[in-house]
């Protein structure tokens, strides 16, 4: 499975950056494969898994802030792997193609 989340912290002012980044390491330090771009940590793994790293990254925000909010979409399909990689792959192949 592949999420896709945001954590954002509330009430802390308009510059988040160093709480968002408490987030993004907790994913980072869980070993599983991550990217993170300007809007959405993309991670990848069993649901269980990620969901916790989800759950930790949340908590790491909470620790600081007086509120958090979430977004997550998440794309579960059990016999795929390596999707963070694949699915772009399949994107740039067809874009070359033009």
């Amino acid at each position: 499975m592949i999420v896709a989340f945001s954590v954002t912290p509330l009430g802390v002012g308009e510059d988040v950056g160093e709480y968002v980044a408490d987030a993004v390491r907790v994913v980072r330090e869980s070993g599983l494969p991550n990217r993170t771009d300007a809007m959405f940590t993309s991670i990848e793994g069993e649901w269980d898994e990620v969901m916790d790293v989800v759950k930790r990254a949340v908590a790491a925000v909470e620790a600081r802030a007086p509120r958090v909010s979430l977004v997550l979409k998440a794309d579960i399909r059990p016999s795929v792997t390596d999707g963070l990689t694949s699915k772009v792959e399949t994107v740039e192949r067809y874009l070359s193609a033009e």
